[in-house]
Order: C-alpha cells, then structure tokens, then sequence
C-alpha cells in the first residue's frame, strides 16, 4: 500500500498558468499578492495531508463509527484530533469573507487544497466540505443578525454545517417533503425527518449548525412551498455562548459501501418540543436559497473525483513499480510490471485523465470567484453562463471517470487489488458515492441540456466552443502538438456545435432530451478536458520560456497531453454517434 503525497507541482502549474490566478485577482479587485503565497499554501496543506489526515484513513475505513442511545456519534480514532489540527491551522477559513474571520482567499486556491483533504481521506474531508456549503448558503441568504451570531465560528472550524434534503419519501422529488415548520415568535418550531445527512452528528466540533428544508402551514404545494432554515444543535446565547441542547438527535447512522468513517445520519427533529430553528431567505424561497450551497458543492463533489483518480493513480504506479512479474518487451530478465506496455497504458490513461480533469475542475472552480465578483454586466453574465455550463459537466463528467480510473488502479494490482490490504478496494469503494450524491449525474446531464443549452439557445456552450477553438489558434501548439490531433480536437468541436444545433431543434422532445442527455455531458466533458490539456502544453511551453518551470515538466505535460488526444478524447465519438442515431 502506497502513501498519499499531494501533487504540489502540477497544482501550482495549474493554479499559475492555466487558472491565471494572478490575472483573476487583478480582474476582480482581490489582493495579487495570492500568487507568492500559493506554493507555501500548498506544501503547508499537503503537509498536513501526509501526516495526520491520510494516516487515519485505512483505520478510519476498518474502525467506522459508533453510536450510544442517546444518538451521540464517536468518529474513528485519530479524527478528532486532525480535524482540531485543520482548524488550528486555520484551514477551513480560506475563502471566505475577512468581515465574518475568512481569509478572502480565491475559491480556486481553496478548491486545490480540499482536493488534498480528499485525496487523504475522503470520509474527514467530507465534513468541511458540508461546513463551506453552510457558511455559503448563510452568506448569500441570511439577515446580517444570523450572520454575526453563526458564521464567525463555522468558518473558524470551531463549528460544522450540514444540508438536509432529503426524506424517505423525497429524494430527487424533494418537493414532496414532509417536515414542517410552526412560526413561534422571533424563531420556528421544526418537526421532522432526514435521512443521509453527511456528519449530522459527531464530536469533531462543539456544535452543528444544519440547514433544514421544510414546509410552513399553509404553503403552496412542491417545490414552490419549501422554506430553508438554520436549526443548531446547540442553541446560541445572545453573547454568542452555547445554551441548552436543541431538540434534535440521530436515530441511526448508514452502514455504507464506503466512506465508513463519515457518519451518515437519520435525523430527527422535533420529536419533544419541536426544535428551534430559524429562516433563512425569504418563506417559500428554501430550494433557491439551498441551491446557492448545492451549486458548489456539486462543483466540489467534481473535485472529490480528482481527488480519487489522483490516489487511485498514484496507489497504481507504486505498485507497479514495485511488482516485479515476467520479461517485458526489449528486456532480457524479469522486471517491474510498469515495463510492460498494456500496464503503461493503463497508467497513463489514468495520468491523463487526472490530470485534465484536474484543469478542468480548477478552471470551473475560478469561475465561482469570477461570476462573484464586480465585473461589467455583459461580462459578468458571460462568466456566470460559462460556470453554469461546467459546473454539471465537472460534477458529473470527473466523478464518472473517477470511477474509471480507481477500477483500473484495482486492475493493475491483479489479484492483489481485490483484497482489502493493499488499499485500493476502499478507494474504489469510497469513490462509488460520488456520482450519486449531490445530485445524481443523471439529474446533472438533464440539468445541463435542459436549464443550460435549451433555455438560452446554446448560448454559454456555444461561448465555450469559442473559447475552446481561440486555444489551439496558438501558434505554439502547432510546435509542441502533431497537427493531426489538433485537427481532430477541431472536429470534436465541430461535433460538439453539432450536438448543441440537435438539442435546440428538439427542444421540446422531452423524451429525447432526456435520453441523450448523460451522452451531451459525457461529450462535453471529454472535449472540455482535451481543452484544458491543449492549453495545459501551450502554457507550460511559455512558463519553460519564462523559466517558471522545467523542461522536463514541459516534456512531461507533452507526453501526458498527446496520449489524452490519442486514447482518451476519441470516446466522445460514441456519445456524438447516441446523439444523431437518436434523432432518426
């Protein structure tokens, strides 16, 4: 079993040059001086990573966790105190706002060290991750009086924040939940239950702030009815001292695949008294309130697939570089499997797909601070189009291939893969959850042609392809890449302009939009990645010039981007083939 080191160097390079970070902080009034800080951020973080956080995560998986009569939730030994040690270091306030105690640190830069905490060990990670979501959604939503009382200590760490969606009887259907809402004076009386509530209990922080969905009296039916509302586990003294227990408690946790160390809860609220709680936003406005945290953290669940190709790669390449079996082509006695040439291509198919999907993530993620921002209208909405258009195909398209790539980590152990010691069975277990939570990827490919191409005319797609087609206009390109695979990424984007003139045309087909719409997304993101890796060569290129990186980097990235043109992006041809065969 192989040890996590975090990959600081194509991070920083992706960060710098591909992101731009230092051009972003320019164009959105935040402090440049970000850039001299991001190598020390992520040698800090990944530090961390190695050391207390990845050390837990194969007991963690084999210890779970337990649950007395009370609902009090123990995390798995060793969490408690990595997760004081995140919030010591001030970890989990990157991001946010300096008026509530956040650093104001660009999402991006944020984004590239959670990816760190996921790779180490998915099941810890997942409670900043839900922590960031709450402070968003508070943000955005809430009265500048719940802003002062709550967000000071979830950013801190101090406290955690969850979101509670989901029913037994509403899932997907969220429109049909039941919990309800009594006003009672200044606050609300909450009664109900949730299920799946990621770390809905646990003994990490000193309280946990949840945002609950339920229905007032007297609201309209579905979706149309829901109010959003902040109900803390431990009620909040008017000097921002904790009070007396709210009335709220798990009932139970979930016996997963995966992620054994994450408590995901059945929650019960109200069961004596009612528990109080407080709205957030505007009555009947709870979906759109939940999606401001729902959106990111869709964006996040994309990175979580990074995170898992980038452990389920680097746990591949250890092993066979250590696993010696036969006599590989051009050598004359027994050597590492990595010499055989199908081993190596399962390995860099796995490099390749990471390390797009890596730069497509961070780029989509940049686009949070972009559409954020206080930019010109026109352009303002340009970037918002651009982030609504990548933020389905992130979720869905690197979650997906993250699956991909931790089988076939499990493929290059042979046999050895399929047995629990090695480590790579929970990494493919814990990766399982990613394309069903936070929105099946189903649900993204339908929201992606439905509220992103048909309802503005392919607009922000359309805006993509340009962008896509002005890259390999770089004359540099043409130097470092064969001209047959440039000219066949351009056809993939005449394809993809295609596929979107198909969709708006049958616009109305509901059934048809829906049957190739997991096809649209898997398209798009094959092509968006092939993008990123294009750009990724043009910029190492002038970074090398600029003596900002090696040659070896660039040779590298050369390589790693030539085998994605040849191997990988060639797959979109089958969803581009669903797609037309669909409509005859």
């Amino acid at each position: 079993m192989s040890y996590y080191t975090a990959p600081v160097e194509d991070m920083s390079f992706v960060l710098k040059e591909v992101v731009e970070i230092e051009k972003l902080c320019n164009e959105i009034g935040l402090d440049a001086s970000t850039v001299d800080i991001i190598d020390t951020v992520l040698d800090a973080a990944g530090k961390l990573a190695k050391e207390e956080i990845e050390p837990i995560n194969k007991t963690g998986d084999s210890e779970g966790l337990k649950i007395d009569s009370s609902g009090k939730i123990t995390t798995a030994t060793g969490f408690k105190e990595a997760y004081q040690h995140f919030v010591e270091g001030g970890w989990g306030s990157l991001q946010f706002s300096p008026n509530y105690g956040g650093q104001g640190v660009p999402f991006v830069v944020a984004a590239s060290v959670q990816e760190m905490w996921h790779s180490a060990n998915m099941s810890w990670g997942l409670c900043p991750l839900l922590t960031q979501g709450a402070v968003e959604a508070i943000t955005l939503n809430a009265n500048e009086e719940l802003k002062q009382r709550y967000l000071p200590k979830l950013i801190s760490g101090e406290w955690s924040g969850t979101m509670n969606l989901t029913e037994g009887d509403a899932g997907t259907d969220v429109g049909s939940l039941k919990t309800r809402a009594t006003p009672n004076g200044d606050h609300y009386l909450i009664r109900g239950q949730k299920i799946y509530i990621t770390w809905g209990e646990h003994d990490m922080s000193e309280n946990i702030i949840h945002l609950v969905l339920a229905r007032l009296p007297n609201s309209p039916q579905g979706v149309k009815g829901i109010s959003l509302f902040l109900v803390p586990k431990i009620l909040v003294n008017d000097d921002g001292s904790l009070g007396e227990s709210n009335d709220l408690k798990a009932l139970s946790i979930e016996h997963k695949i995966g992620i054994h160390a994450c408590p995901t809860c059945v929650m019960s609220y109200g069961e004596e008294d009612g528990a109080i709680g407080y709205l957030v936003g505007e009555e009947n406005r709870g979906i759109q309130c939940m999606f401001t945290m729902m959106n990111n953290a869709r964006l996040t669940v994309g990175l979580q697939g990074v995170s898992v190709s980038e452990r389920a790669y680097q746990q591949a390449l250890s092993f066979c570089n250590e696993r010696v079996q036969g006599i590989a082509p051009g050598f004359q006695e027994p050597g590492p499997i990595a010499r055989h040439p199908d081993v190596q291509r399962m390995l860099a198919n796995m490099k390749s797909i990471t390390e797009a999907s890596r730069a497509l993530a961070y780029s989509a993620c940049a686009e949070v601070d972009y559409s954020g921002s206080d930019l010109p209208t026109e352009l303002l909405e340009k970037h918002k189009r651009k982030l609504g258009v990548l933020t389905p195909v992130v979720k869905g398209w690197c979650t997906e291939t993250a699956q991909e790539v931790a089988s076939v980590s499990l493929q290059c152990h042979g046999g050895m893969g399929y047995v629990e010691e090695t480590g790579i069975a929970q990494i493919l277990r814990d990766a399982r959850i990613l394309p069903i939570y936070e929105g099946t990827n189903g649900i993204q490919a339908m929201d992606l042609v439905g509220r992103k191409i048909i309802s503005d005319d392919g607009l922000g797609v359309r805006e993509l392809i340009l962008e896509m087609q002005e890259c390999v206009e770089a004359p540099s390109l043409t130097k470092l890449i064969s001209t047959s695979q440039i000219d066949r990424f351009k056809k993939s984007l005449d394809d993809l302009e295609e596929t979107v003139s198909i969709i708006t045309k049958n616009s109305d087909d509901k059934e048809f939009t829906g049957k190739i719409a997991f096809d649209t997304l898997m398209m798009i993101g094959t092509i968006s990645a092939a993008w990123q890796m294009l750009l990724s060569v043009e910029r190492a290129s002038v970074a090398f010039k600029n003596n900002t990186s090696s040659s070896e980097f660039l040779k590298e990235k050369i390589e790693t981007a030539k085998h994605y043109l040849d191997f990988i992006m060639p797959r979109y041809l089958s969803n581009f083939s669903t797609i037309s065969a669909c409509t005859n």
